[in-house]
């Protein structure tokens, strides 16, 4: 195999490959980018075996052939070589070895035979559509926050993106909780997807996804199976196992008689709340918000460390309030409202409260409270 790339060309497409590998592997050759030089091109794919990535790029293949070599390392000199140069592969399979040249710079890699390479066998998508890189990003962007890290409950850990059933009609949705929080996002049901097997999205393979959504002109083909799902750009294929397990009714958590309504504006009420927090002790976080006509007290009594108070002109108009919940979350749920507005519903200060973008019910997250 011998094919010439240039150098930032390299870099993008080994840098999306080796983000997939485990740097903690004890099957050597998963450490391992395969790299595939065909007359039209050259394709990087890399796997944990449950996800897999797969980079196509540009170059001048005058050799077609196949190796693996060690992800991390070839990601590493490829960012340390100069910018615009060309850069010349060249792999010895008798000798075991992939050399890469650049100018005056050049190394020597040990190889492990391509045959050795895991792929992620094939498999029948019972669902196929295209959606704009834009729609998808919003959908896990926004939902992704509420994702569990607890291995125990592993059915909460990823987004769990199916269709649903709106005021407007079928939507695509996708939920992630944790039990503390919930994010609910919808978009326009796109052409094709009204098959679509309700999967959950792992935590790492929303991670890698949001490599593919950077660009806002960009039309991802996306398939679903029971088991698997793939993302897929002219450039980059996304291929990943979903999680076997059954994500919980959601929409029961979802309070449906929240009255008393908050108006805020989310950046400041973001600031605020990262203000008055830098008091509370770590293990608590807890924030007490205090509402009454128009006005809004948040604040934080932290025996061991101090005490802080901040007040904003809210629109509120209903009974005295007094609610407490975990400073990040609240800062998270602000950080995602796009609208200049926060909605507030709330019910009871043991009760969950809703949140909302607005008027816009597309996107709604609901906080459980804490004791103050």
């Amino acid at each position: 195999m011998k094919f010439s790339i240039e150098r930032a060309v390299l870099v993008k497409a080994v840098s999306q490959a080796q983000s997939v590998v485990e740097r903690r592997n004890t099957i050597p050759i998963l450490a391992n980018v395969l790299i595939e030089a065909k007359p039209d091109g050259v394709s990087f794919r890399a796997t944990d075996l449950d996800v897999e990535v797969v980079d196509r790029a540009p170059a001048q293949v005058e050799r077609p052939g196949a190796t693996t070599v060690s992800a991390i390392m070839l990601n590493e000199i490829a960012r340390k070589l100069p910018d615009g140069a060309l850069v010349q592969i060249t792999s010895d399979d008798a000798a075991g070895r992939l050399t890469v040249e650049a100018g005056r710079s050049n190394f020597s890699l040990a190889t492990l035979p391509r045959e050795d390479f895991p792929v992620l066998a094939a498999t029948e998508y019972s669902a196929n559509f295209t959606a704009p890189a834009s729609v998808l990003r919003r959908l896990f962007d926004k939902a992704k926050f509420a994702i569990s890290t607890e291995e125990t409950r592993y059915y909460l850990n990823g987004v769990y993106m199916h269709v649903a059933q709106s005021e407007d009609g079928q939507v695509l949705r996708c939920v992630a909780t944790d039990g503390h929080r919930l994010a609910r996002i919808d978009a326009l049901l796109p052409e094709g997807a009204a098959d679509l097997p309700g999967v959950i999205v792992p935590r790492k393979t929303v991670g890698e996804l949001r490599k593919l959504l950077d660009d806002d002109e960009a039309d991802i083909a996306v398939s679903v199976s029971e088991t698997k799902i793939r993302f897929a750009t002219p450039e980059i294929t996304l291929t990943s196992k979903v999680i076997d397990g059954t994500f919980p009714d959601y929409s029961r958590v979802i309070p449906a008689n929240n009255t008393r309504k908050l108006e805020v504006d989310a950046s400041d009420f973001a600031r605020a709340v990262d203000r008055v927090a830098t008091v509370s002790s770590e293990r608590s976080r807890a924030v007490k918000l205090a509402l009454e006509s128009d006005r809004l007290v948040l604040s934080v009594n932290a025996p061991d460390s101090g005490a802080a108070e901040e007040e904003l002109i809210v629109a509120y108009s209903d009974e005295p309030l007094e609610i407490g919940f975990n400073a990040k979350y609240l800062q998270e749920i602000a950080s995602q409202v796009d609208r200049d507005n926060a909605v507030f519903m709330f019910n009871g200060s043991g009760d969950a409260a809703l949140i909302r973008e607005g008027s816009d019910q597309s996107a709604i997250y609901v906080v459980m409270p804490m004791r103050v």
